[in-house]
């Protein structure tokens, strides 16, 4: 049985590489670039065939997690006249966002879905009860300044919307007193140095709500609402992730490669809960596109600064020294990536 979930993992995360790339390819073919070869998965071919039609080479690769559009001119000068470079900047542009924003709109996607099959999960952001510790003493944030009733609007200085987001934004900012803007009997009052329970979780501390929240009504308004929200609290929970790890809250233990991923969906799709493997499949598409467009050379969002360079100053980055520092750094996340996949194969035994 676990060997199915294996296959259901390979093919989750294969279908949102599969749709990062057919983005760049589609807009690709549209300003009728030249391309050599579309390939699903990394590594050596398991099978390829030439269309007679177009000439590229269609590919399965033995590694199924990655895959790319080869486009004539992507990293070098050429004489074809429908080489990446030749085109005009803002179809470049176009080309080299397109993966990583289909990624995003299918996390957006997916999200949607979810809270419309969930819809009668929608919680409010208005307190309904705290909940008692063990302990039998007062909830840490009643004794701190939270009410019953009271409607909460910020954490920090971070709006909140929905119960997804007021619990998101407790768990990351609550592992100290924070301050909360609430509306409390029609009146809109600040409270200072509200305290929560906290809780560790590999090796990560997090702040824990100790209250329940109000639900509500499943009309089409607020569907839309907590769609739209728990869609952007997503893209905002995988940019959190990555300030936590440069700021070192989280450690490399944190990081997971494919194989962890793999890992994470296998146990998620073991549940057999549907909506848990909807919402990983949603994050998961949202940290492809998030981290693809993020603006290191060799990523999507590297070759976008370049692009953006040239739209700016009228002029290109010397191609040649565009394409060293693409392979050296290229280079650099090919063994950053073997390290945790190294260390992801490793917490397997």
């Amino acid at each position: 049985m676990t060997i199915l979930y294996v296959i259901l993992a390979i093919l989750i995360f294969g279908a949102l590489v599969l749709m990062h790339e057919l983005g760049h390819y589609c807009f690709a073919r549209l300003f009728k670039v030249s391309i050599t070869e579309f390939s699903i998965g990394m590594g050596p071919k398991i099978f390829q065939r030439r269309a007679k039609k177009t000439g590229i080479m269609w590919s399965l690769r033995a590694l199924p997690f990655g895959g790319y559009v080869s486009m004539v001119g992507e990293d070098g000068e050429t004489d074809d006249p429908n080489a990446l470079q030749k085109k005009a900047p803002w179809q470049r542009l176009i080309i080299m966002a397109a993966g990583g924003l289909i990624n995003i709109i299918t996390g957006i996607i997916l999200m949607s879905a979810l809270v419309i099959a969930t819809r009668d999960q929608l919680g409010s952001t208005t307190v309904y009860e705290f909940i008692i510790p063990e302990s039998g003493e007062v909830a840490l944030s009643d004794s701190t300044g939270l009410n019953a009733g009271d409607k909460i609007v910020k954490v920090g200085s971070i709006p909140v919307h929905t119960a997804n987001e007021l619990v998101y934004e407790i768990m990351r900012q609550g592992i100290e007193p924070i301050d909360m803007t609430v509306i409390r009997e029609g009146q809109k009052l600040r409270l200072e140095n509200v305290e929560f329970p906290t809780f560790t979780d590999q090796g990560v501390t997090f702040g824990d709500y100790d209250f329940r929240v109000y639900g509500e009504m499943a009309s089409f308004k607020n569907v839309a609402k907590h769609a739209f929200f728990r869609s952007a609290s997503t893209v905002k929970m995988v940019w959190d992730g990555l300030v936590d790890l440069v700021t070192g809250r989280y450690g490399m233990e944190a990081v997971s490669g494919p194989v962890g991923v793999t890992e994470v969906i296998v146990e998620t799709a073991k549940t057999k809960q549907t909506a848990n493997l909807v919402y990983l499949a949603a994050v998961i598409a949202v940290n492809l596109g998030v981290m693809n467009l993020l603006p290191i050379p060799a990523l999507d969002g590297g070759r976008i600064v370049f692009v953006l360079y040239e739209m700016i100053f009228r002029k290109p980055i010397n191609r040649k020294v565009e394409g060293y520092l693409h392979g050296a750094v290229m280079l650099l996340l090919f063994t950053f990536i073997a390290f945790i996949t190294l260390k992801d194969i490793i917490k397997l035994f």
